[in-house]
């Protein structure tokens, strides 16, 4: 049982710091992210969890005098409603009738308030569009460079790391740094900026050929850039500076992570004179925008965002390769746990951190695993109902051969980035369990088969991978799929799949990566998720009515067999059924022969990936 975090006093704190006389503020916002916009945060940066007792990854608070609100999205909705206490009401985003945090603090607020947030923490975007609309209604947006949460929290807030960083090897990046940072010149040149500015950390680590540690899961370091046509600084503090890392940036100017505000200010006299404007990623915080001044600077995609996402072919092949020694982990793992929890005297007092601590031991034995990706979600029962769920000692659940176990993990590898999720049933499934499994493989299945022109976006395709579920009256409240990183974050765009109406804004193109992980969860009973990773590639028709723009498919990398014991029979076709059938003989074919013949990994695999 999950046991909220008793927010009283530190709501206390901050109420009284909001109507001082310093700040005098009626409204104070708590983003998730950081300063250069992370999904995932490092301890220090975990402001809104520490305020609220809501840990998840996405998420806004707003704390009035008199009421606290926490918005979020439908992974979420179980998981926020656990933690936090009763100082907070949900907000649920994505619900009809149910407002934006910047709807409701500029449409639900009193007329005049005057809404504080940490101008690090916004997008400049954001920030401009909020500020407008608050002015309109005799309100402002007050930019407060103390972070009002940090304040509350005080000495026991964690520092920021300072771990080293380190060089990816060329060999897995499959391009030079120097070559990357050519190719952004002649996009800038192209865009006719002056240079860019960049913020986000994985871009960072991508366009450096670099990686960290600053962030639990994710290979990234704190850092800022200014790529010039004649010049390249890298903003990071000395700690972060190895001999080899010096060595691998000669010829680049490396200063002080947090000189990076003062050195844009200064940098804005000369772009003012000149008439000439940098290119700042969407983004960029609008304290980076402020400081460097509007007129100086242009807001738009930052180029490196395409770059990244269109993989190399060293990058693809490393997709492919980890994929497969990650498989053999999961095989390893399913195999093991089959045993522990059938044979072997039934063991029924697992937990679920026992059994991710065992697959992450597992996983950390393959040839160049760096560790996980994201928090392994490892969940039996009404757990696998929330969507983003991470046991913790103390409240897991013990395993239980009679419920559904939803296992959603990944690892990072040196040559790529892996994530999957399977849902098994260790026992005797119901009917219903069974329906609802068959139906998110059917959806799974429709996603994976598609045939699509060249440039289609994942808005399009998304409905393909619920309409089984539709038929019926169920669906999923998350996206169907997101871009991965190559040795990076799990989570990587700008390409995805779901209903949000930025899922159309851009088109998937050869060498993108994307999950496919269409779900359904019913509440308080249980969850499934059916995910693989796969590679946009070519393919042929027999016409092409795109006059030669060419036809795009999916190849899943992701190679760990999907329980057929789950399948209901009557709701499967032919043609699914070869589809798993072909699937289940790659798996064989690609990660058998990196296991123990004469171990459980491999006996389940075989009798897994056994055709239908």
């Amino acid at each position: 049982m999950v046991t909220p975090v008793n927010t009283s006093d530190r709501l206390k704190q901050l109420r009284e710091l909001m109507s001082s006389n310093k700040y005098n503020i009626g409204a104070y916002v708590v983003p998730s992210e950081d300063a250069h916009q992370s999904e995932y945060v490092a301890a220090c940066d975990e402001r809104r969890p520490f305020i609220s007792g809501f840990d998840g990854s996405a998420g806004c608070a707003v704390v009035t005098a008199d009421q606290a609100s926490m918005f979020t999205d439908g992974r979420y909705f179980l998981q926020a409603r656990q933690q936090m206490d009763d100082n907070w009401t949900l907000m649920k985003w994505g619900i009809a009738g149910v407002p934006s945090w910047q709807e409701y603090v500029t449409d639900h607020l009193p007329a005049g308030t005057r809404v504080g947030i940490d101008p690090t923490l916004i997008t400049a975007e954001q920030g401009a569009k909020l500020r407008e609309a608050l002015q309109a209604k005799s309100g402002d947006l007050v930019a407060i460079s103390e972070n009002l949460v940090d304040v509350v929290w005080g000495s026991a807030r964690p520092v920021r790391p300072e771990d080293p960083a380190f060089v990816l090897d060329v060999k897995y990046a499959g391009e030079t740094h120097t070559a990357k940072i050519a190719r952004v010149r002649e996009q800038l040149e192209r865009d006719n900026v002056r240079g860019l500015v960049v913020t986000a950390l994985d871009e960072l680590a991508w366009l450096f050929n670099l990686r960290g540690s600053d962030i639990d899961f994710n290979p990234v370091f704190f850092a800022y850039a200014v790529v010039t046509n004649d010049t390249v600084t890298l903003y990071m503090n000395e700690a972060k500076l190895t001999d080899a890392v010096r060595k691998h940036l000669d010829g680049i100017l490396v200063q002080p992570y947090e000189s990076i505000f003062g050195e844009l200010s200064a940098m804005s006299v000369g772009l003012a004179e000149s008439e000439g404007r940098l290119l700042v990623g969407k983004t960029a915080s609008w304290a980076l925008v402020e400081a460097l001044g509007e007129s100086n600077v242009k807001v738009d995609s930052s180029p490196i965002v395409l770059l990244k996402a269109l993989k190399n072919a060293t990058e693809l092949a490393g997709m492919r390769k980890c994929h497969e020694r990650d498989g053999a982990a999961m095989a390893n793992y399913f195999g093991w746990l089959e045993n522990e929890l059938l044979h072997n005297g039934g063991n029924l007092k697992l937990s679920e951190c026992d059994v991710a601590d065992k697959l992450e031991t597992l996983r950390r034995e393959q040839d160049l695993c760096v560790g996980l990706s994201f928090s392994t979600i490892s969940s039996v029962g009404a757990n696998g109902a929330i969507i983003h769920y991470s046991p913790q000692r103390g409240s897991e659940s013990l395993l239980d051969t009679s419920k559904m176990y939803l296992c959603d993990s990944g690892g990072q590898y040196l040559d790529g980035t892996t994530d999957v999720t399977r849902t098994y049933h260790f026992g005797e499934p119901t009917r219903w369990e069974r329906e609802c499994f068959t139906r998110v493989l059917k959806g799974h299945i429709a996603l994976d088969m598609a045939v699509f022109p060249n440039g289609t976006s994942g808005f399009v395709l998304d409905p393909l991978a619920r309409l089984p579920l539709w038929e019926i009256g169920l669906d999923f409240r998350h996206g169907t799929g997101h871009g991965v990183g190559s040795f990076l974050n799990v989570h990587e765009g700008p390409q995805g799949v779901g209903v949000r109406k930025h899922y159309a804004d851009v088109g998937f193109r050869p060498g993108m990566t994307i999950t496919n992980e269409p779900g359904y969860y019913q509440d308080g009973d249980f969850g499934i998720r059916i995910e693989n990773t796969c590679v946009v590639v070519k393919t042929d028709t027999k016409f092409d009515y795109t006059n030669g723009n060419g036809y795009l498919t999916f190849e899943p990398v992701t190679m760990v067999p999907i329980q057929k014991k789950l399948i209901l029979n009557e709701l499967f076709t032919d043609r699914e059924r070869q589809w798993l059938n072909a699937y289940h003989q790659t798996v064989w074919d690609r990660v058998s022969g990196r296991l123990d013949k004469s171990g459980l990994g491999y006996e389940w695999l075989k009798r897994e990936t056994a055709p239908m």
